[in-house]
């Protein structure tokens, strides 16, 4: 439910594009009109019309014919405001330069910074385009409040399982009436059906085979490993927010580095993300790789580790722009990112160049207050306590007090406006 300083979205006319998998645009949708909003929206494929079949704008052309499309819809509608999941999707990237070029709001929806138990809202953009301050001045002497109490999300797999069946059997069925869409990623229910059906076989198979492997981490290993956690292997931080081009070319850097400059006895732990665990395997580049460069022994590959348990006895955390790092800093672990991370501040991660962090990322080791105050203020300015794949019991709890506390927070800490807007936005649960 939306709550606090919702008076602010009366006579607003509200433009939404692609959301997440499942109904929470249209849920929000219904928040935004009791606010009195006046809100459009625009189904792109099957799964989108599935979802938010009532009223919506059916764009059926292909990518080409999308910018005078998105230009007729702002001006017949009179928009003064476009929400949409994900900024880095080919059809988002367009008309975020064309709302941002008229002076038009834009809210950018991502899965959460802090995980399971946030997603985020920002203005203008998110993870490497958001405007959230980088310097580590601004943050030791910013005011900014505690923390409210935050409701825990629980176990969503099974929620996100339903809706991207629906999602992807609806957009196959009904691929005749879009015919020129192309999704940021394969479409195909059948090709995806098989590739959750994988990971299912997969997650018993890597447990057996990395059986005692934990163990040997917190106890032989502790404090000689770095860790290396990947990205998704369609992640837009590896795609575009990085000069890797792909996991691959990640992978070899960073064996590379570390077989040129790591000292003896040090460990490189490469850790698989969960969510592409159907989808690709990197145990033969990783073998290749390891015998190419003579570190035989030296690289292990493991997949459901538990990961505050490896952050607690890792001697440096590798990163993209993962939220892995976060949680890294939030253990005290030294973090060396790769990518374009906004929390990559000076005080925070290490600086230097990746040949370096082998050596000194003992020496290394974030600022406690700093990382406290950057994390409160990401939190209370970019993170809503929810989930985008299930409801949480809201109302008359803790958390429904949330929003009148960061409107609060908000105005009296001197954010800027962009943060007060999000703080206007709602409690991030799908209601």
């Amino acid at each position: 439910m939306l709550k606090g300083g919702m008076s602010s979205f009366d006579g607003r006319r509200v433009l939404l594009l692609q959301g997440p998998l499942g109904p929470f645009f249209r849920r929000l949708a219904v928040d935004l009109e009791r606010a009195g909003a006046k809100v459009f929206k625009v189904n792109f494929n099957g799964g989108d019309w599935f979802f938010y079949p009532r009223s919506a704008f059916n764009f059926r052309g292909g990518l080409d014919a999308w910018p005078e499309y998105f230009e007729g819809l702002l001006e017949q509608l009179d928009v003064d405001l476009v929400m949409l999941f994900g900024d880095c999707r080919p059809l988002h990237r367009i008309a975020h330069a064309i709302a941002g070029r008229r002076g038009i709001e834009i809210g950018v929806f991502e899965e959460g910074y802090v995980r399971p138990d946030h997603i985020t809202l920002e203005m203008h953009g998110v993870n490497a385009h958001s405007r959230i301050p980088r310097s580590p001045v601004f943050y030791m002497n910013a005011s900014v409040p505690r923390l409210p109490e935050q409701l825990p999300v629980g176990n969503t797999f099974w929620y996100v399982a339903c809706w991207a069946i629906l999602y992807y059997l609806a957009a196959a069925l009904l691929k005749p009436v879009f015919p020129a869409y192309r999704h940021h990623r394969p479409l195909s229910c059948f090709t995806e059906g098989l590739k959750w059906v994988r990971s299912a076989f997969r997650k018993p198979f890597f447990r057996m085979r990395e059986h005692g492997l934990l163990d040997r981490l917190t106890t032989e290993y502790s404090g000689r490993f770095f860790l290396v956690p990947l990205q998704t292997h369609n992640d837009a931080q590896i795609h575009v927010h990085s000069g890797f081009g792909g996991v691959d070319g990640f992978i070899e850097q960073v064996m590379t580095s570390f077989a040129r400059k790591a000292p003896e006895g040090r460990i490189l732990v490469f850790k698989h993300h969960p969510l592409d665990r159907g989808y690709s395997d990197y145990t033969d580049l990783i073998r290749r790789h390891a015998a190419a460069l003579g570190l035989k022994g030296r690289c292990l590959y493991i997949h459901d580790q538990h990961l505050p348990t490896l952050l607690d006895h890792a001697l440096g955390v590798v990163v993209v722009n993962s939220t892995v790092g976060l949680s890294a800093l939030l253990h005290g672990a030294p973090v060396k990112v790769c990518g374009d991370a906004l929390y990559d501040i000076e005080g925070l991660t290490f600086q230097r160049p990746l040949d370096e962090f082998w050596h000194a990322a003992g020496e290394h080791r974030p600022n406690p207050r700093l990382f406290r105050r950057f994390y409160d203020y990401l939190v209370l300015n970019t993170q809503l306590n929810g989930s985008f794949y299930k409801r949480l019991p809201i109302v008359g709890s803790a958390t429904g007090l949330q929003w009148r506390a960061r409107v609060d927070a908000s105005a009296s800490s001197g954010a800027d406006e962009s943060s007060r807007r999000v703080a206007r936005l709602g409690d991030g649960s799908a209601p």
